[in-house]
């Protein structure tokens, strides 16, 4: 009587009997045929090896810091120079750094510590002109 072979349906079972009794034969012929191993072992050293490669690298979050904007220290000479730029492109009179408003203003913004926000021509005008004619 013929004694019953048991078969198995899974491929991972011929895999580890390679490993285990023919493993430097099947890695001779894998490296003829320039075939990549399929063992086991060789396998999971392979997973290991991409995991360690794919580590999360921080060159994609650092970056060169923003230059901040230097802030020059009030001297002066650099208010005297601001001034008659500020009389030459607006084509004021002289006279205008002595007027008691013009000082007011200077003295105002003077005590602004996070700087000074200028209103737009738009809300100057209304405020001024109680008109609709540059809120366009």
């Amino acid at each position: 009587m013929k004694k019953p072979i048991a078969f198995v349906n899974e491929v991972t079972t011929m895999r580890r009997h390679m490993d285990a009794s023919h493993r430097n034969a099947y890695l001779t012929w894998a490296e003829a045929e320039k075939f990549v191993s399929m063992l086991p072992k060789d396998t999971k050293r392979r997973k290991l090896d991409a995991a360690a490669d794919s580590q999360a690298r921080l060159d994609a979050h650092l970056r060169e810091p923003q230059p901040k904007e230097q802030i020059i220290p009030y001297s002066d000479a650099i208010f005297r120079e601001a001034a008659i730029e500020w009389l030459i492109e607006t084509d004021q009179p002289i006279d205008a750094l002595n007027h008691k408003s013009f000082k007011y203003m200077i003295d105002v913004a003077a005590r602004a510590t996070n700087g000074v926000k200028l209103p737009s021509r738009a809300a100057r005008c209304k405020f001024n002109l109680g008109c609709q004619c540059c809120s366009r």
